[in-house]
């Protein structure tokens, strides 16, 4: 389980294809302290550290989680958000993130605000996730409040640091992120539809 607080970048060093899946080394300040077998949330992605070395580590994507995530779209030099599952003492600082991506959005604009930026995001409301006006919303990994909430839309509000310290300073408009939606949000959701 994480909480949506990014620790540090990783940096993609080489991308391998190996049958229907794919192995991603990245570089990371975190690298020295990963074991192998760990979980390890990527732009929010759950991913199992299967190599380290003092300066680098692996992780293995099989084919549902690229077709289902923005992983198809990584390129050597990317950065990507990086956060360590929660400790069992540890505190919630964003909210409850399981790193199972629901689906992907689309950046549709980036205002700049004169202090932060607003980004206004759309995803394909035909699968039936919703975000709530002041809810929870994870995007590349990164817990936010939603705002300007409706069906296929919503807007995030980014304020200097969080720019800083994730990837969203390398966002453009038309590329895709990862969108996990609020755990409490899709449970309501499903009772109401009557699918539990």
């Amino acid at each position: 389980m994480f909480t949506g607080i990014i620790e540090a970048f990783g940096t993609i060093h080489n991308i391998t294809q190996d049958g229907t899946n794919v192995h991603f080394d990245l570089e990371s300040s975190l690298a020295s302290e990963l074991k192998i077998d760990q979980s390890l949330a990527h732009d929010g992605v759950c991913l199992t550290v299967v190599q380290t070395t003092p300066e680098s580590y692996r992780v293995t994507a099989i084919d549902e989680t690229i077709q289902k995530t923005n992983l198809s779209q990584w390129k050597i030099g990317k950065k990507v958000n990086l956060e360590r599952c929660m400790p069992a003492n540890g505190r919630f600082d964003g909210h409850i993130v399981q790193g199972h991506v629901d689906q992907v959005g689309n950046v549709k604009n980036i205002t700049d605000q004169n202090g932060s930026w607003v980004f206004d995001l759309e995803f394909d409301h035909s699968l039936g996730n919703v975000t709530v006006e002041k809810g929870s919303i994870t995007i590349n990994g990164t817990s936010l409040t939603c705002f300007n909430s409706g069906p296929g839309r919503f807007s995030v509000a980014i304020i200097p640091y969080t720019f800083d310290h994730t990837n969203f300073h390398q966002l453009q408009p038309g590329d895709l992120v990862n969108l996990e939606f609020d755990i409490l949000g899709k449970y309501i959701q499903r009772i109401t539809k009557g699918y539990l």
